[in-house]
């Protein structure tokens, strides 16, 4: 168990006056646990109480380390665990749930314990895991070093004539070749017009003198993720591609100067877009400047308008200001970046200055 985790899930429970709860998501489980199980349909919950009777309800079918000091409740897939469940817990008091619990459970849960009150308590566990600790920080650091080397690496193979989709597979053998342990979400390669939709799925085309080629790719790392997206030009840069390229370069720097504990996530955003609509190409950007990032490729929090909570030690977070011009071309640049005492530290050491391939 990690210890200090729990205790601190637990004073808050307090806090927020909820006694119990179940945490039901495999990356909340991990969190607390070190122990990864992905379930499948199947059900398994972590038992909290403000009482320290915790429980730990799991499907036989999982293997689980002998040291996970917590008294564990076993049921098979014939059983019914919703029931074991509600016999261990207290059947009159609040029950804090994870806000993706399937219905299937959570409506059942609701009928076996009769008029009890539900609450949606994800936000404890989302929110203390915002601000990463000593260890998730250099693993945060050694996901975003592997992706550096994937993205040199990946650009590198622009001039031997992959499509899109290609290249995309190139970028799943890089990764393998280099220790990660696969993709944090499924990459983006938009050549030219293709990368004027800031979501791309990789197609059957081919690259040509003078397109813009967005790379936005992101691995895995003993559970934590990396993520960052680099624009370059094949062979050439047509001018007015080269003129929005360093406006979202400078609306990138420009946000990423501003972070240090105390600044609002929404300063942020308003640096890089600002500016962006200072030059002009304000309509053209078309969401928010960042996300969190850890466990998750989009942990809870973002860099927006409406997010005016302030930066904190630890919060680890991407400033990806893009340009989107339909039926031409996109660019976006994004770095993640961390939040130290008193500043900041960029995760990503890959140049992002203009580049020219092939």
């Amino acid at each position: 168990m990690k210890i200090q985790r729990l205790n601190a899930v637990i004073e808050q429970m307090k806090k927020d006056n909820i006694p119990q709860m179940l945490v039901t998501d495999p990356t909340a489980i991990f969190y607390l646990t070190g122990q990864m199980i992905h379930p499948g349909e199947r059900l398994i919950a972590l038992y909290l109480n403000t009482s320290e009777n915790h429980k730990f309800f799991i499907n036989k079918l999982f293997p689980v380390y002998e040291d996970l000091v917590i008294e564990k409740v076993w049921f098979t897939d014939v059983d019914d665990g919703l029931s074991i469940i509600t016999e261990n817990v207290d059947k009159n008091a609040l029950m804090g749930v994870d806000k993706n619990w399937p219905a299937r459970f959570l409506l059942r849960l609701m009928e076996l314990k009769g008029g009890s009150t539900f609450i949606n308590s994800s936000y404890i566990i989302d929110t203390l895991r915002m601000c990463k600790d000593d260890e998730e920080k250099d693993l945060m650091r050694k996901a975003s070093a592997l992706n550096d080397e994937a993205m040199q690496r990946l650009k590198a193979t622009l001039p031997a004539g992959f499509t899109e989709k290609q290249l995309a597979g190139e970028l799943s053998k890089i990764y393998e070749e280099i220790g990660a342990d696969g993709f944090s979400f499924k990459p983006i390669v938009g050549f030219g017009a293709n990368g004027a939709d800031p979501h791309a799925s990789a197609g059957n085309a081919f690259v040509k003198e003078g397109d813009a080629v967005i790379f936005d790719i992101g691995c895995v790392k003993d559970h934590y993720c990396s993520d960052m997206t680099r624009t370059v030009f094949y062979k050439s840069a047509p001018k007015k591609a080269r003129e929005v390229f360093e406006i979202v370069l400078e609306a990138n720097k420009r946000a990423i100067s501003l972070v240090k504990p105390g600044i609002r996530f929404c300063d942020i955003d308003a640096a890089a877009r600002n500016y962006i609509t200072e030059k002009g190409y304000g309509k053209y950007f078309t969401h928010r400047t960042g996300h969190s990032i850890g466990l998750e490729v989009h942990d809870m929090g973002d860099v927006s308008s409406t997010n005016t909570n302030v930066l904190k030690p630890g919060m680890i977070f991407s400033v990806e200001p893009g340009i989107y011009l339909p039926g031409e071309f996109g660019v976006r640049i994004e770095d993640l970046i961390m939040v130290t005492e008193d500043g900041y530290e960029n995760l990503n050491k890959h140049d992002k200055e203009l580049c020219i391939i092939g």
